[in-house]
């Protein structure tokens, strides 16, 4: 027995998430809906709807699947790669929009100026990343490096590494950041050693280390305002 592909089509028009974005707005939209756009059409077995609901249960909402690969959307039966591209290139421009405002030569005041640099690229990684921020006398931003990726549990960061690149950069000053993947910003025992040897080394070279952040989710630590730098 033959079967017929169920087509956006066939709903009533007031749940057709495309006619409802044009009358409603996109924020009228739920998340699959809008995933349902980008897919444009699902299988013969079930209905854009329908693909565009088990992509995001798979990943467990928005949140996994900005991060996921195109491998693993593609694992996703009914997603080949067009489809796949099509998401993965709709979740860069979001991450591009909202970065806009923090790449025109950003300039960093306080402790929540750089938080709010990296906030969305960092909150939601799953391994410690450690990134500078290499800063002219201004205070503005003018290179971002990750100068390491270690393990879910530690980031060893020598300081040859992180000082090199502000040698070449003619960096003024620098502001390290990691991530904590568990969301909880609270410092360890290694994270102020790390940063009493960059403070050291920084002093001899001639190049301050401003400050050391800890990202959480959407929470931050300041290593300069609890005395450590």
């Amino acid at each position: 027995m033959s079967t017929k592909s169920i087509m956006i089509r066939d709903f009533p028009q007031d749940e057709r998430p495309r006619e409802r974005f044009i009358h409603h707005g996109p924020e009228s939209l739920s998340n699959h809906e809008l995933i349902a756009i980008l897919l444009r059409n699902g299988t013969k077995q079930e209905s854009v709807l329908q693909l565009a609901n088990r992509l995001l249960t798979h990943f467990e909402g928005l949140r996994q699947l900005k991060s996921a690969t195109l491998e693993e959307i593609t694992q996703i039966k009914g997603i080949g790669p067009a489809k796949a591209i099509q998401i993965l290139a709709a979740v860069e421009i979001g991450r591009r929009i909202t970065n806009l405002n923090y790449h025109n030569r950003y300039i960093i005041r306080s402790p929540e100026d750089g938080a709010n640099y990296v906030m969305n690229d960092m909150r939601f990684l799953t391994q410690e990343h450690f990134v500078c921020l290499y800063l002219n006398t201004k205070n503005q931003v003018i290179h971002k490096q990750t100068v390491f990726i270690g393990s879910l549990n530690t980031s060893i960061v020598h300081p040859r590494e992180v000082y090199r690149e502000a040698l070449k950069r003619s960096a003024a000053s620098i502001i390290a950041l990691h991530n904590h993947p568990s969301g909880d910003p609270a410092p360890s025992r290694e994270d102020i050693e790390v940063t009493r040897r960059l403070v050291e080394c920084g002093k001899i070279i001639g190049i301050d280390l401003l400050d050391h952040l800890i990202i959480g989710d959407n929470r931050f630590v300041s290593l300069k305002e609890k005395g450590y730098i």
